[in-house]
């Protein structure tokens, strides 16, 4: 019996604030046998219970469901993983991911797809790519093509996340065209390194010198905004009209110029290096970092500062403890307007105080405006849709802006349910104190948690821009390393989730392990699959061995699904080829099943398999 998942009216609440984040089950389980694979958590932060909490907690009690009712889930059954699937799809499935395999046909695939063209036609060579690459990891052309490959899926237990996945290259010119607003005089406190990474520079080209197909939008022009942001509507609407509990994923960069994203995350950066200055240095995680208020008014005084900082948080009830913290801190920057003269940072090189938003113009304000304003058109759309939003992570030096906008949206919209997910890249050694420090704000504020943990896609462009701008490198040292990091994120999510239950993650993973981690621990902590709090993601055409049985066993599990003409598609198949190298390279064990199951076909007479729904 394939598992139905309803997903409760979505209603809006709240109205709109200018960025001031201020505070304010069944009978069924999950368990997987290891088979062997040891818990490769390993040690790392744990979850907190409280507010401003993070550091080591008391266990979360155990749920005393018998084993009689715990499902096991088998990623090995190929019969059941793989009867979604033709026979011709396997054969597609073991050709792609072999190819996939080759370094050269990777390094070198935009070359291969010019000539291809050249050699067979523009008609023909769609013609192929439907038959191999994009037939494997895209749904099809528009909202009419890909409806069929959306219910089938939907009837064997799995959903979609849907992504119209045009993506635009931008030239070596326009890379080095998009130039940083960061001041040569921003030292402030010796952190300068890590300022560096919010430059713009030709990084983004890649090893062969050309541009690459990044996920990250440059535009000029608001009207392009508001057509990437119409198309937004449609995958939305799409979605709502496929199915009941859909997705569908919408990226920053295309609602607003990157530039001032980039500005924008600067500051951010400046705001919250300033607070660490000034913190009493508590040990324990960032939410442990207070500052006295009497001590920060003396200190700022010293400085140089003229403004009232006792009296702004004592008005605006911060601090009732006589100490504020980080979420504190940030909730002055969201009144600007009142409290121009307390936003100021130190400038080692002038030796004195300057305004934090000594650049930040009108047209800088307007344009915080617009995008907030588009995303409150889609998130409005989603909700009248019965769709949740996904919004993408994308590079490191965007992130802080992007972070906080779909936070400023999480506070008005996922009042009551998860309507706005954020996603955080575990492949960052901040990643977990992102986590706790959001997870702590929507305790404060009141509002439902949401997120989807993912490795992260950007490592080796993140690494070559730290390299040469001469700044930390922002990514975990190893994939070990990583591991531990989501597991760590996960862990300290479900924790909360069987807490309060008011938080939900989707666990973004091709990682067998993470998956059977994930499910172990839902069983310790008694989460139900059908209580719709833990999600699970996988790309469309990759670990179907994972998907489906998760998929049939009852848990909420997804398809990112992406759609777009086959010409305008190939800058994101050419992406995840080069983000998923080493996935392919390693995918052995997806290969055999392949095989495995092709050859039981043929010796039971199956060859001809048609998937019945």
């Amino acid at each position: 019996m394939f598992h139905v998942r309803t997903v409760p009216s979505l209603t809006r609440t709240g109205g709109k604030h200018w960025l001031c984040l201020h505070r304010g089950r069944s009978s069924t389980s999950s368990v997987v046998s290891d088979s062997g694979h040891e818990d490769r958590s390993g040690p790392g932060p744990s979850s907190a219970s409280g507010a401003g909490q993070v550091g080591p907690q008391p266990p979360v009690s155990s749920s005393s469901s018998s084993r009689a009712n715990e499902i096991s889930v088998d990623f090995g059954q190929t019969q059941e993983a793989y009867k979604s699937k033709d026979s011709l799809e396997l054969l597609r499935s073991l050709v792609v991911f072999k190819l996939c395999s080759y370094d050269f046909l990777v390094d070198k695939n935009k070359e291969l797809t010019d000539f291809g063209k050249k050699i067979l036609g523009q008609r023909a060579f769609n013609q192929v790519m439907k038959m191999t690459f994009y037939g494997q990891f895209v749904a099809g052309e528009d909202h009419a093509a890909i409806k069929p490959l959306i219910q089938k899926n939907q009837a064997y237990g799995v959903g979609s996340v849907l992504d119209y996945s045009v993506e635009e290259d931008i030239s070596s010119v326009e890379a080095e065209q998009n130039h940083s607003c960061v001041s040569s005089t921003d030292t402030s406190l010796g952190y300068d390194h890590e300022e560096k990474q919010y430059q713009v520079h030709n990084e983004f080209r890649n090893r062969n010198g050309e541009a690459t197909g990044t996920p990250t939008y440059f535009h000029t022009d608001e009207s392009k905004c508001d057509r990437h942001m119409e198309t937004f509507i449609k995958c939305i609407k799409a979605s709502g009209g496929t199915s009941m509990d859909g997705f569908s994923a919408i990226k920053m960069t295309a609602l607003g110029r990157p530039q001032f994203l980039l500005e924008f995350s600067e500051v951010l950066v400046k705001w919250h290096n300033f607070f660490n200055y000034l913190a009493l240095k508590a040990s324990g995680g960032v939410l442990d970092q207070r500052i006295e208020l009497t001590q920060l008014q003396e200190t700022l005084t010293e400085l140089g500062a003229t403004g009232d900082y006792h009296g702004w948080f004592t008005e605006n009830n911060k601090g009732s403890s006589g100490t504020i913290d980080v979420l504190d801190w940030n909730c002055l920057l969201g009144d600007r307007k009142s409290s121009e003269d307390l936003l100021v940072v130190p400038n080692v090189e002038l030796g004195k105080l300057e305004p934090l938003l000594k650049n930040f113009t009108d047209e800088d304000e307007k344009q915080m405006q617009r995008i907030l304003q588009r995303m409150d058109v889609l998130a409005k759309c989603a909700v009248e849709n019965g769709v949740r939003l996904m919004v993408d992570a994308e590079q490191t030096y965007l992130q802080p802006a992007i972070r906080r906008f779909t936070l400023e949206m999480q506070k008005i919209y996922n009042k009551e349910k998860p309507v706005i997910f954020n996603t955080y890249q575990c492949y960052l050694k901040d990643a977990f104190q992102s986590v706790a420090v959001d997870m702590d704000l929507s305790r404060r504020e009141g509002w439902c948690f949401a997120a989807k943990l993912v490795r992260g896609a950007y490592m080796y462009q993140e690494r070559e821009r730290a390299e040469e701008l001469g700044y930390e490198d922002p990514i975990n040292p190893d994939y070990e390393s990583t591991n531990r990091m989501y597991h760590s994120c996960l862990d300290f999510v479900l924790e909360e989730i069987a807490r309060n239950g008011v938080a939900n993650v989707m666990v973004a993973s091709h990682n067998e392990d993470t998956v059977k981690h994930t499910l172990r621990r839902m069983n310790e902590l008694g989460l139900m699959p059908r209580e719709n709090k833990v999600y699970f993601g996988q790309l469309l055409g990759m670990c179907d061995q994972i998907s489906f049985p998760l998929g049939q066993a009852g848990f909420p599990v997804y398809k990112y699904v992406p759609y777009g003409p086959v010409d305008e598609v190939m800058p994101y198949l050419s992406r995840r080829a080069q983000e998923n190298r080493g996935f392919m390279q390693g995918a052995h064990k997806e290969r055999a099943l392949l095989w495995k199951e092709l050859i039981r076909r043929v010796g039971s007479g199956q060859l001809f398999h048609k998937p019945v729904y």
